[in-house]
Order: structure tokens, then sequence, then C-alpha cells
């Protein structure tokens, strides 16, 4: 075929994955300069100035109601190896461990990060601040990923709230990159499996509105970070040998496919202070799919006036597909649509 997009269409190239069912489209070429100093004011002026290119790559027709995406921009500090922002239906969110483990295979495997050896650390800028992520690989192929994720920490403990549709919800909300309300399924009726998945996010949107509305979530050091991400619901794992099940809705109404590497991690911490689990010690959770993060104790430190641990979260990922899109300035649906 030799046809070519007119020279005033804008093309936007990716690389997609996914880590554990969930996916990420990763950005690699056509995005406008974006203008800032830190990850933080480069997330603010892209919302400013080019929000219609995340619906236009996240929505529908080029996205689906679930998509998730990651921007690359440079980093806070010339020893990082890279910065990104992320994007989803609803907006921009503060950290993403899944996308953390694709970026740290996707991008040495396809050259966009040179790095030697079979073992190798990733020095990361995210808005919720620096990670660190150790790659091995095998044979010339990424074999496993694992990363130190920010200090994570309990906010509200054994809170109680009443849910229009659902009841009383004991709670807790813990924070592992971003805020999260933590929900156990069982004590409230709901299944965890894939046919419940349009009454867990009719659920799960329920609570994080209702916790939104009648408690504050604050951050100790960011104001972009002091929001609610989502609803985190519990239960016990399908699987014996694993420890526990996690179904995550954040944003607007979106599941993740993965156990949530930021919700895992604030698990961690839930899980430290109540004393179930050590420094040292990992927990392995599944997802609505099945599929596995490993989290583990790193040590105990102290941020912003809250006790608080650092989880190192383990995963894989997977190249699914590599991507041109065209935006035509006279199509009237190039912004996209979203169905939900």
């Amino acid at each position: 075929m030799n046809w070519k997009a007119p020279d005033h269409w804008l093309k936007i190239e990716t690389i997609d994955a996914h880590t554990a069912g969930e996916p990420l489209r990763i950005f690699t070429a056509g995005l406008p300069e974006i203008k800032g100093n830190t990850v933080l004011e480069r997330r603010r002026f892209f919302r400013d100035y080019y929000d219609h290119l995340r619906t236009a790559t996240m929505f529908e027709p080029r996205g689906h109601a679930d998509m998730y995406g990651a921007i690359l921009v440079p980093p806070n500090t010339p020893d990082a190896d890279f910065g990104v922002f992320f994007v989803h239906n609803e907006g921009y969110s503060t950290m993403c461990g899944h996308a953390i483990i694709a970026l740290s295979k996707v991008l040495p495997e396809t050259g966009m990060i040179r790095k030697e050896g079979d073992e190798y650390e990733l020095r990361i800028d995210a808005p919720a601040g620096r990670i660190r992520s150790k790659v091995k690989r095998k044979n010339g192929k990424v074999s496993d990923v694992s990363f130190r994720n920010v200090p994570s920490f309990v906010l509200l403990k054994d809170r109680e709230i009443e849910v229009a549709g659902i009841g009383k919800v004991k709670f807790d909300v813990a924070y592992g990159g971003a805020f999260y309300a933590f929900v156990n399924a069982d004590a409230i009726g709901l299944g965890l499996q894939v046919n419940d998945y349009n009454q867990i996010i009719d659920w799960g949107k329920r609570i994080k509105k209702a916790v939104m509305q009648n408690f504050e979530i604050k951050h100790p050091f960011e104001e972009d970070l002091s929001f609610l991400y989502g609803t985190i619901f519990t239960a016990k794992a399908n699987n014996p040998l694993h420890h526990s099940r996690n179904v995550c809705v954040f944003a607007e109404g979106e599941v993740d496919r993965s156990p949530t590497g930021t919700g895992v991690s604030a698990r961690a911490a839930i899980h430290y202070f109540d004393k179930d689990i050590k420094v040292g010690e990992s927990l392995t959770i599944e997802s609505i799919l099945d599929t596995c993060f490993e989290v583990r104790v790193t040590e105990e430190v102290e941020f912003g006036g809250h006790r608080a641990v650092i989880p190192e979260v383990s995963g894989n990922a997977y190249i699914t597909g590599q991507h041109t899109f065209y935006i035509d300035p006279d199509d009237p649906l190039g912004k996209g649509f979203i169905f939900r």
C-alpha cells in the first residue's frame, strides 16, 4: 500500500504492552512539546493545553474506557533515567505500579534505554517521587521486574460510612503512591470474579464518592496528590497458595486487570501495621484475572509525620503492539468518545 497520511494530520506513535492483563500505551513520538521544569509541572502543562490528546488516545475509537497511558518526559534530576506521568479515562494519576513494571521491561527491550548486563537498576521520576526498579535479563530478554515504591502509609483506619444502595461500609484509607479506600468484599456481600464486573464498578464508584464527601484525603507534601484515587475490594484468594485477592476500581470506573502496584503497596502498609507481616516478608496478591503481583516490605520509615513502609513490588509485562495513530483535524470525533 502506498497511501500516506496528509502532512497536516497529527501522527502519534506508541508501543503497547500489558502487565498482568492491565494495558499500557507508551507514547514514543508525535506529542507536542510539554513545558515545565519537573514531572508535576509538565503534567499540569499537558493537562491545561493538551488534554484533548489524552482523550483522543485513551477514549474510543483509538482506545477504550479502561485504557491507560504513560507519557515520557525529562526527569527531575540528572541522575534519573527518565521521567513519566500517567493518563487514563478520568485524567491523570500520581503513581502507577503496573506502568513502572511495563516501562522497565519495554524501554530496555526496544532499545529506548540502553542498559548493560543481566541485572540493572532504572531510576524513574514519577509524579509521586523517585521510583527505583530492578530488572533481570535472561538470554537477552527481561525475565523479571521489581520496583521499590514510594513510602506507603495508612491514613484512616477502621472507619465506617453509610453508602447509598449498599448500607454501612467499613473501610481503611491507605497510600501506596495514590490513596485508596480498602473494603472487605465479603463483608458487604460483593463477589470479586469476572462476572461481578459491573457491580464491582458500581459499588466502587459509590464508596469512593461517599468517602470523598465525608473525609479529608491529605498528602503530607503535595496538594496534587491529595485526593482519593479509587476503591480496592479485598477477599480470599482463588488460589489457596496466594494471600488474597485485590480488585481496584479507579478513576472514572476503571477496573484494574492487574492486582494494582500502588494498591498492593498500600496493602503492605496496612498488613505491616496490623502486625500481619514483618520487614522482609512478602504477600502474593491476585487480580480479577487471577494474575499476581508479589509485594514485600523492605523497611519502615517516617514520612511526613506518618509511620510508613517501603514496599517492593514484583511482576512482569509483555509487548502487545506498535501503533501509529492519526488525528484528522476535520474528524468531528477526533477528541474521542467514551461509553461506561
